[in-house]
């Protein structure tokens, strides 16, 4: 099935390294062996998108392309199919995540790891991404979208929900278990605090400003504290005075950006107690002047990274959402707002997650 048009209105990173975009209409794109087209809805807006427009991730190994299509959070239907290709059928709901594909073969691969696959394909870097109105992807690994969740809400959880729902796993921690999310209020940390308290169990101190306590409340934390009004010490004060009676949280999961958040973190846990890593600050990487040898090593502390999830995740973090337990907190915007809202999220202004309507 042909698009009933040939203008595929985009919008591009119109000068990388800022947060300059424009919109652009672009050829609808053909799917080749192993792919299907699909006419998008609606795209997440994810901090990693703006960190791929300023070009301010050093992990990042190449510069951004001018004109580069970003986006990694997008929702569609599928309207055709490239040579051999049957499956999803036509006018199957799929969404499109960070990973736009994988190599299926190599070590990384074989381990269920998708996330360090040699060969990987990330979307809106160097790949077509989700912010236009038609793309091609891997049939395979184009994840189906389950009935129950409407396609905006359904957008930010193939990143967003993903991630901290993966990160949650990788914890470790157990029913009734603390943990302390660290950016509790942002497009990541409301939905990580859904994910903990009401479909782990776990009990939930959220931290981030004052503007955001409401909604880390409605998303099921126990206890808020303000990181504006308290200086480190009193943070860990309070957080051990909370849990596991002064010993302190069982987790931390990390999904700031800011170096600070993990300067934070070790001081929060208690001996034997997990810090998830899952924020990107950006520029220069920053030393962690808390974790040095001697005192991982004496209170057993367990760091680990985190980087988005795999496909069984992913379908698993979905119907959570579709079932009502997790529900995320977003605004819809138009495509042309990108630039405005790259800027209000470097200041720190957004609450929740910016979904764009791509019609």
């Amino acid at each position: 099935m042909a698009p009933e048009t040939k203008s595929n209105k985009a919008v591009v990173y119109a000068a990388p390294g800022s947060s300059k975009t424009s919109i652009q209409y672009l050829d609808v794109p053909v799917p080749s062996d192993g792919q299907i087209l699909v006419k998008l809805t609606h795209s997440g807006v994810c901090h990693s998108d703006l960190g791929v427009c300023l070009q301010s991730w050093a992990l990042l190994p190449f510069p951004t392309q001018q004109g580069q299509v970003g986006g990694h959070e997008g929702v569609g239907e599928v309207i055709g199919h490239g040579p051999g290709v049957t499956e999803p059928s036509i006018g199957t709901r799929v969404g499109i995540k960070w990973l736009a594909d994988v190599c299926n073969t190599c070590p990384s691969c074989l381990e269920n790891d998708d996330n360090t696959c040699t060969k990987q394909k990330i979307s809106g870097y160097y790949t077509p991404g989700t912010f236009q109105q038609y793309v091609v992807t891997s049939a395979s690994y184009a994840t189906p979208i389950p009935d129950g969740i409407d396609s905006a809400a359904a957008a930010p959880i193939l990143c967003a929900g993903l991630t901290v729902y993966s990160g949650l796993q990788k914890a470790g921690a157990k029913p009734g278990d603390w943990v302390v999310i660290s950016g509790g209020g942002g497009g990541l940390g409301h939905l990580a605090v859904q994910y903990a308290s009401r479909v782990m169990g776990l009990r939930v101190i959220a931290i981030d400003g004052s503007s955001k306590e409401a909604l880390c409340k409605e998303c099921g934390c126990e206890e808020f504290l303000d990181f504006m009004e308290h200086t480190d010490e009193e943070l860990e004060d309070k957080v051990k005075k909370i849990a596991n009676n002064g010993r302190g949280a069982d987790a931390v999961l990390v999904v700031s950006a800011a170096n600070k958040s993990y300067e934070q973190g070790l001081k929060l846990l208690k001996p034997q107690g997990t810090m998830v890593c899952i924020g990107m600050p950006e520029g220069t990487p920053v030393p962690i002047q808390s974790a040095y040898p001697a005192r991982i090593t004496t209170q057993q502390f367990r760091i680990i990274g985190s980087a988005i999830g795999n496909r069984r995740e992913a379908l698993e973090a979905l119907d959570f959402a579709a079932r009502g337990l997790v529900k995320c907190h977003y605004s819809l915007k138009k495509m042309e707002d990108l630039t405005q809202i790259f800027d209000e999220m470097t200041a720190g202004k957004l609450q929740g997650r910016v979904v764009l309507d791509l019609s």
